[in-house]
């Protein structure tokens, strides 16, 4: 779905002061603009694409101008074709603004809130809904507030387990197909094609509503990934990692994230060992590794440096 200005008006309860033929224009750029030296008639690196902010300061700025240059240097912006103006809650919107805006085909908003908070709100909201996505064939489950990324080839019962994973209280984020975008360096989120959200589809049974099954606390929208749990066939001969003093990781983007390789076979409660993988993989966050303490302590006591602790 193409984010659109009436989208930005819908979520932010925004009233619409002008330009109401514009409010299906798309909106492609996650940067704001807050025009400071395009009020001075220097337009040379104005982006087009970015909805425009008139804060407190930028009002203030305008007002020093003679009414006949205010209306040129907006009418110039306004030229651009930027998808609309957003006017914060204590900017006096003009009427000369209203009537540009109506000209030239440019949607004018305006907030209930101020100008930083709306700021924030709207690069945060912009930066989610444009950031580029990776999807992922897998299942999203928060487990214990540990987004968990369960992947491996179709058939090997991600969707069992993480229907497991929800009758013992997780949270669905995504079943099938996980979408993933970077929301800042070393932060990944994940969450469900709006096609497929609260869905989960197991085979034998079909499509399961898990809201409607187990209740809203068994769905939530987004996630960050903290773990990446890979299902596969049991293969005989392979060195399982038996420690877990050895850390592999995958890479979406440009952020690692800690990955787990659980072998499948019959007789194994993989629900099981996916929730306690993804909660001592918590406590490795937390700073305690139980490997790594067992290897110290095995290490000293072969050194000798327990045996005045033994006598």
């Amino acid at each position: 779905m193409k984010l659109r200005v009436k989208h930005l008006v819908e979520d932010f309860h925004l009233k619409v002061l002008a330009g109401e033929n514009a409010l299906d224009r798309p909106v492609k750029a996650e940067m704001l603009s807050r025009p400071g030296v395009e009020m001075a008639g220097f337009l040379d690196f104005f982006d087009k694409e970015r909805m425009v902010l008139i804060g407190s300061k930028e009002y203030q700025f305008m007002q020093l101008l003679p009414p006949d240059i205010r209306r040129e240097r907006i009418a110039d912006i306004m030229a651009q074709k930027p998808p609309g103006f957003i006017f914060s809650v204590n900017v006096e919107v003009e009427d000369m603004i209203i009537e540009l805006g109506n000209e030239y085909g440019v949607a004018i908003l305006k907030s209930d809130m101020r100008t930083t908070p709306i700021f924030s709100l709207l690069y945060a909201y912009l930066h989610a809904k444009l950031a580029p996505r990776q999807s992922v064939h897998g299942v999203l489950v928060d487990i214990h507030g540990m987004g968990t990324l369960i992947i491996g080839e179709s058939g090997i019962g991600k969707s069992e387990v993480a229907l497991e994973l929800i009758k013992r209280g997780h949270i669905l984020i995504s079943d099938d197909r996980v979408d993933i975008f970077e929301a800042s360096p070393g932060n990944l989120v994940g969450s469900a094609p709006e096609l497929l959200e609260r869905y989960i589809e197991i085979r034998g049974i079909g499509i399961v509503d898990v809201v409607s099954m187990f209740g809203a606390g068994a769905y939530r929208e987004n996630k960050k990934i903290r773990l990446v749990v890979e299902l596969e066939q049991w293969k005989r001969g392979k060195a399982y990692d038996r420690l877990g003093l050895e850390t592999e990781t995958v890479k979406f983007f440009n952020t690692e994230i800690a990955k787990i390789t659980i072998p499948v076979l019959l007789g194994r409660n993989v629900a099981t060992l996916v929730e306690s993988a993804a909660m001592n993989q918590k406590l490795k966050y937390l700073g305690h590794h139980a490997a790594m303490d067992l290897a110290d302590a095995v290490a000293k006591k072969a050194s000798g440096k327990d045996k005045e602790k033994d006598d």
